[in-house]
């Protein structure tokens, strides 16, 4: 009889628990058989694990294999067991002699001995480097798992080759660096005519990581605005690329060299489910709402989506995390995004062109619930432009231009703070945004004439605070506040309609 211990991990989430895959052989009548919760795809490595040891030239034991994936309580799906099982094998048999406790296997076989590429190699490889252990990914994991620093990584592409490497015969192939492609340039905010409120909105948006609401007849320019907030945003750091690159790893889109420091622009179209927007799935996966975390969340024609799959946003828009839940299955995804919607204020595209009754532009806009709006601070008008805007060449201010007062803001907040306004929790806000009380009397009595909630007035608070950052000014002034108010040309359209 012989046990071997080879260690790999299980995915739940951006979470990787560590699992001991335990081969045990013993006499009896030849068998295969694979415990601790396995999942068909799992079970199914019973072959693929026989036929590679088989055309690597390894001799396939003529013994009873028990195969345990300890803790026997969490689920385990996927192929990246079958690297630690066929190793197991080859370890308990005495095919391999070598001490594999230091290291952590990942990879599905090919019935060649190939290793193949597997999900979600970034959070298991930081799982690897918290634990101290050297991480053992296919070749074109091990290139994205790369640019985690300081951590110990090999690559492989055959059985065959790891197998001499662990019996110190030979190296492993270096792992080449990740392919260098054309970056993706940001569309400039020059390119967007007019639009001068639009764009201060888009502005302080970008400086307090607000959220923003656009709205205006058709063709005024809403996408074009929206499009071009990535490129008035700072780069990512690199916690938070890691964090990013952790997501889409997961969701088995990598991301390039060029794209890790740039913030994701999600834009799901309005035909898209809750599950796809927030998540799900029998083996719960992130959906539009994680894979914009530190990026922006872009919902175009917002009345179109159904109102279900927008009411299931607000819980992550206050908490940043979003928490899925299924019967054999519970994972937690960080969500912290900026949302950015546009609309027509009608069904027909614009609220006084007399095609669409009053009740239908009420009804309409019902779709958007109170308490979604309060989550959102800024809402702006996008109209249409005066004649002669298209026709005359009007200087208009870069990306590059707004980008440096964005920065200038951000650098404030974090001197300050540490962290954006609207992240700002209540104590904080109490902290940082306090009001001369004359101001304060002034701002609530706004907010009553308004209908507006405590809530709007903690977020117009932190949108006065940003105003403030942008003016380089220490303390929030009546000005601030006004403007603030400004940008609440939805709620007086509503207001209007239901007068």
């Amino acid at each position: 009889m012989a046990l071997a211990l080879v260690h790999s991990r299980a995915r739940c989430g951006l979470q990787a628990p560590l699992v001991t895959v335990e081969v045990h052989l013993s006499r009896g009548l030849p068998g295969f058989q694979l415990v601790g919760l396995p999942e068909t795809s799992v079970k199914e490595a019973k072959d693929r694990v026989r036929s590679a040891l088989i055309n690597s030239g390894f001799e396939f034991p003529d013994h009873k294999i028990t195969v345990n994936l300890a803790p026997a309580d969490l689920p385990k799906e996927g192929g990246r067991f079958d690297l630690a099982i066929a190793l197991g094998i080859l370890h308990a048999s005495g095919q391999l002699q070598a001490d594999l406790s230091d290291y952590e296997f990942f990879g599905e076989l090919a019935l060649s001995g190939e290793i193949r590429s597997i999900v979600g190699e970034i959070p298991l490889a930081l799982a690897c480097k918290l634990a101290g252990h050297i991480a053992v990914f296919p070749l074109h994991n091990a290139i994205q798992a790369q640019q985690i620093a300081d951590i110990q990584l090999c690559g492989a592409e055959h059985l065959l080759q790891l197998h001499a490497f662990l019996l110190h015969q030979q190296a492993l192939p270096a792992i080449p660096p990740i392919p260098d492609t054309p970056t993706e340039s940001y569309p400039d905010l020059a390119e967007v005519r007019g639009q001068a409120q639009a764009k201060r909105a888009l502005e302080i948006a970008a400086a307090g990581e607000h959220n923003l609401l656009m709205f205006g007849p058709a063709g005024t320019g809403k996408s074009m605005l929206a499009q071009r907030l990535p490129g008035i945003l700072p780069e990512l750091n690199d916690q938070e690329a890691l964090e990013t690159a952790a997501i889409y790893s997961v969701a088995a889109q990598p991301r390039t060299l060029q794209q890790w420091h740039q913030r994701p622009f999600r834009q799901p179209h309005h035909t898209c489910s809750a599950v796809a927007l927030v998540g799900g799935g029998s083996v719960p996966r992130p959906g539009e709402i994680s894979l914009a975390h530190s990026g922006i969340l872009f919902l175009d024609e917002v009345p179109e989506f159904p109102r279900a799959v927008l009411e299931s946003l607000r819980q992550p828009l206050e908490t940043g995390k979003v928490f899925i839940s299924r019967a054999a299955r519970q994972a937690e995804f960080p969500a912290c995004f900026q949302l950015v919607v546009a609309l027509n204020p009608s069904p027909s595209g614009h609220h006084k062109d007399g095609r669409s009754s009053p009740e239908q532009v009420r009804r309409y806009l019902s779709r958007l619930s109170g308490p979604f709006l309060d989550r959102i601070e800024l809402q702006v008008e996008v109209p249409l432009l005066p004649k002669g805007s298209l026709s005359q060449h009007q200087q208009e201010e870069s990306s590059a231009q707004v980008k440096q007062r964005v920065l200038s803001a951000r650098h404030i907040q974090w001197q300050r703070q540490g962290k954006s306004n609207a992240r700002l929790n209540l104590t904080e806000l109490q902290q940082y945004c306090q009001l001369a009380p004359a101001d304060a009397d002034f701002f609530e009595h706004c907010l009553h004439q308004l209908k507006l909630s405590a809530r709007s007035y903690h977020k117009l608070v932190k949108v006065a605070r940003t105003l403030a950052d942008l003016a380089q000014r220490p303390q929030i002034e009546r000005a601030d506040l006004l403007e603030a108010l400004s940008y609440r040309s939805f709620d007086r359209l509503l207001n209007y309609l239901q007068s």
